[in-house]
């Protein structure tokens, strides 16, 4: 196994931990890192994304594991997590149909570095917007959110679909403006991404099995390993951070580093895929 295609593949699955339950965007990461790397053929990296994605998910599963199981359990009977349970499942709905209808098409056109990078300004600047706004909590916990508003979460969830845009950046400052606490839409934006990623995994995996080789198990290992400990750490360092701090910092870093990724093309100081 070539050691330069391993080494890329752990920088990969570290980018993909670190990003997904992030407000940054892992989609436009990798989308950003694959290009600066040259990893691999895009059909062969749509297999290999599949699998780091899943990394990630089987993360936030082991970090919430008696969370989940309480709420599984406790769905038998009225409460809390019966409602928290329902709020995923209405969430989930609207960016799957969406994904169905129109993932296809998105990727033709906007899975490139400058769509991604103008991505991450736009998105910055929603999130400034977002904190500069007076926060009336109204659910204090997961439990407390209503299915009306998971539904609303779940609408902002599709905007996701576009590169750059960040799925946990559209469904957590999407529950902030529907009055979510802090914690509360994190941990619904975690809970959220379990059937989301899930869910585009396996059709990803269906999508492309023929692609599927045993010579890549050593490239898709690594490559999950260190998309599931780098996940894993990200969303205890997240949880830690918004407690005592606001999310301006990471529109800051999205717009900072759309502006560079966007002044580097324009130069042609780093030969970016223009589409």
């Amino acid at each position: 196994m070539d050691p330069i295609l391993l080494f890329h593949s752990l920088i990969m699955g570290l980018v993909e931990g670190i990003t997904e339950f992030l407000p940054i965007s892992s989609t436009g990461h990798l989308i950003l890192t694959g290009d600066l790397l040259g990893f691999l053929d895009k059909e062969k990296r749509d297999v290999y994304e599949i699998f780091i994605q899943l990394g990630a998910m089987l993360a936030v599963v082991w970090e919430y594991r008696r969370k989940i199981g309480h709420t599984v359990a406790g769905a038998v009977r009225p409460g809390g997590e019966r409602n928290l349970l329902l709020g995923i499942v209405i969430a989930f709905i609207p960016a799957a149909i969406a994904g169905l209808l129109f993932s296809k098409q998105i990727k033709a056109v906007l899975f490139n570095p400058v769509c991604v990078a103008i991505a991450f300004i736009v998105g910055g600047l929603i999130i400034l917007w977002a904190e500069k706004r007076e926060h009336k909590v109204k659910a204090e916990t997961v439990d407390d959110l209503s299915l009306k508003d998971a539904l609303k979460v779940g609408l902002c969830q599709c905007l996701a679909l576009i590169p750059g845009t960040s799925r946990s950046g559209a469904t957590i400052i999407g529950g902030l403006f529907l009055g979510l606490s802090r914690k509360a839409a994190t941990e619904f934006s975690f809970f959220l991404g379990i059937p989301t990623l899930g869910a585009a995994s396996l059709y990803s995996l269906i999508k492309h099995r023929e692609a599927l080789s045993a010579d890549d198990i050593g490239v898709f290992a690594v490559g999950f390993i260190a998309s599931f400990v780098f996940a894993f750490l990200a969303i205890r360092a997240l949880l830690r951070f918004i407690s005592t701090h606001s999310f301006a910092v990471f529109a800051w870093y999205r717009i900072v580093f759309g502006l560079i990724v966007l002044a580097s093309w324009q130069t042609g100081l780093v030969n970016w895929s223009a589409g």
